[in-house]
């Protein structure tokens, strides 16, 4: 059993947890992640590690109440606890020694992600302009926390309710066009979106990493069902990821496997409502 010892509410429909896990929290390496159960009888869902602390010996990870296991996580509190979590899993981020200027971007639940690599950067030394993207103000989250490990934060809003408004290519565009020169490009998000993000770099030759999302079992690489084609080559996020060269990625691929269990998971969420309903 792992113990939620800080539960911290985003916005209403996304929450922190901090998790007592110290081997994990020992070994753990921004870019990998967790896999978790609620339940004896739930799924099992992946997480990336936002924060990680050996001394506390807890990781901390970033959920949105989406389906009915995203729900059933924001029912608990702190003092609950998860039934597993296994981690750290993945290949952890990996940004070369000669990186002096870095973007990195995160759209919606993406800065959960984004967060950890400009802190990681930015503890190198490296110059980090940040960039994150929400629909509106109402739903942003870590402002704080990345204005501190960021040498420039830019906050986006679709509708202009908070910082600038647009999306968050345009203000990547933006500085590719100036006479700031950058070494890689770090984007984490929807599929759409870091799609768009590695259209706008690919030309200036800029080494750009994606982390993906595809549908995950197992973590091991055993299932199958986190391959993604990357470079014309079959590869599992689970075991070789979740990061890679966002140029050689087929996003048309990996949102259409993405895709495949919405109406599943649309009836398991119905279902689960009408429980609550019953009871």
């Amino acid at each position: 059993m792992y113990q939620i010892i800080r539960k911290r509410i985003l916005n209403d429909q996304v929450k922190m947890y901090e998790v007592l896990a110290p081997r994990v929290a020992k070994k753990a390496l921004p870019g990998q992640f967790i896999i978790i159960r609620v339940s004896d009888t739930g799924e099992r869902i992946p997480f990336t590690i936002s924060d990680a602390d050996a001394a506390r010996g807890t990781v901390t990870f970033i959920a949105q109440e989406v389906g009915k296991t995203t729900r059933q996580l924001g029912a608990l509190n702190e003092g609950d606890s998860l039934i597993n979590l296994v981690g750290p899993l993945g290949q952890p981020t990996h940004i070369g020694d000669s990186v002096k200027r870095a973007i990195v971007i995160g759209g919606g639940l993406g800065i959960a992600i984004a967060y950890p690599q400009s802190k990681a950067l930015f503890t190198r030394g490296i110059h980090v302009d940040t960039i994150v993207g929400f629909r509106n103000q109402s739903l942003i989250i870590l402002e704080d926390e990345l204005r501190a490990v960021s040498t420039r934060l830019t906050v986006m809003t679709d509708d202009g309710s908070y910082g600038e408004k647009g999306f968050v290519t345009e203000a990547l565009k933006r500085l590719l066009e100036s006479d700031e020169k950058y070494d890689a490009v770090v984007a984490i998000g929807p599929p759409v979106m870091m799609r768009a993000v590695c259209e706008l770099t690919r030309p200036h030759g800029i080494y750009t990493i994606v982390s993906l999302n595809p549908i995950m079992v197992d973590g091991t690489g055993m299932c199958g069902g986190c391959r993604v084609t990357v470079g014309g080559k079959t590869r599992f996020a689970c075991v070789d990821g979740p990061d890679f060269n966002g140029h050689e990625v087929n996003f048309d691929e990996l949102m259409k496997r993405n895709a495949m269990y919405r109406e599943q998971e649309k009836q398991s969420l119905d279902k689960h409502l009408c429980v609550l309903e019953v009871t």
